[in-house]
């Protein structure tokens, strides 16, 4: 299985590409003819202080069931009041203050009740991590042994997981070989500070079973964001030197029958829709 998507649906710059008209009153569902998974993002915006967590919403998620065909499949963003270790900091001076349903079973079992309604379309669930400095994480060795500690009470008919980490050095082979033995898909992330997927899975490709993803994202989320001022809709920065990387990676995991998601971020190159008929289009004119 390959399933290409882009990372959220609801952008009006999208008109005429995705969009019939940027008055749209269903973005979902006109998306969902195009495309056959998406990713949502946007409840993993959802820890605030003191200590607030906010869930997604029992209604909003029985619209998404409505709008999407029963083959379709989202990819989703767990909220962040499960993955941050510690606050977000207001300024560079303050104090790092613990947050209290990091990897709280009890917290992720109340999310998967509230997305119960779309649960047979998830095809998969992303544990993102930010860059986890010696103050919120001593090593790869104790993140390993809290993960292990949450992902052994859960339940066994949790939607597949897998872990993006924004830590360059813990992409090693013991890192790999955790999620392997735990049965967890790696998320490879294309962009930031991180180092090319492709050169990342050559290492390693050894060690991916059954299921992976590529999240595409730029290095210079602010940047381009500055030169697209909302308008996504067209290629700002070319990135056909990565896609090119990135096929020949897409096309080893296919060969190996591991099921893939490429999920697309328009800080990629500008517009996300254009980036995918980019990589579609060469991967059908070589199969």
């Amino acid at each position: 299985m390959l399933r290409i998507g882009t990372c959220s649906w609801k952008y009006e710059s999208w008109e005429g590409i995705v969009y019939s008209n940027k008055n749209s009153r269903n973005y979902l569902k006109e998306y969902s003819q195009k495309y056959n998974t998406v990713e949502i993002d946007q409840w993993f915006w959802s820890l605030f202080q003191p200590a607030k967590v906010v869930l997604p919403q029992k209604n909003v998620v029985a619209d998404y069931k409505k709008f999407v065909p029963d083959d379709f499949l989202f990819t989703i963003k767990v909220p962040n009041s499960i993955t941050l270790t510690h606050f977000y900091k207001d300024s560079k001076d303050d104090t790092i203050k613990p947050n209290p349903f990091f990897l709280s079973v009890e917290l992720f079992n109340e999310f998967l009740n509230a997305i119960e309604p779309i649960m047979k379309q998830v095809g998969f669930l992303i544990f993102q991590f930010e860059y986890l400095n010696k103050q919120k994480m001593k090593s790869l060795s104790e993140f390993q042994m809290k993960f292990m500690e949450f992902h052994k009470q859960l339940n066994q008919k949790t939607p597949p997981i897998g872990i993006e980490t924004r830590n360059p050095n813990y992409l090693n082979e013991k890192y790999f070989s955790f999620l392997s033995e735990q049965n967890l898909a790696p998320v490879f992330l294309e962009g930031y500070y991180m180092p090319p997927v492709n050169e990342v899975y050559s290492k390693y490709k050894n060690l991916v079973k059954d299921l992976a993803v590529i999240r595409l994202h730029g290095p210079d989320r602010k940047g381009i964001e500055k030169i697209a001022n909302d308008n996504w809709n067209q290629i700002y920065i070319n990135r056909d030197k990565e896609i090119k990387s990135i096929l020949e990676m897409i096309r080893d995991l296919q060969s190996k029958e591991v099921d893939l998601f490429v999920n697309v971020n328009n800080h990629f190159e500008g517009s996300a829709p254009l980036t995918i008929e980019k990589i579609t289009s060469k991967i059908v004119s070589t199969s």
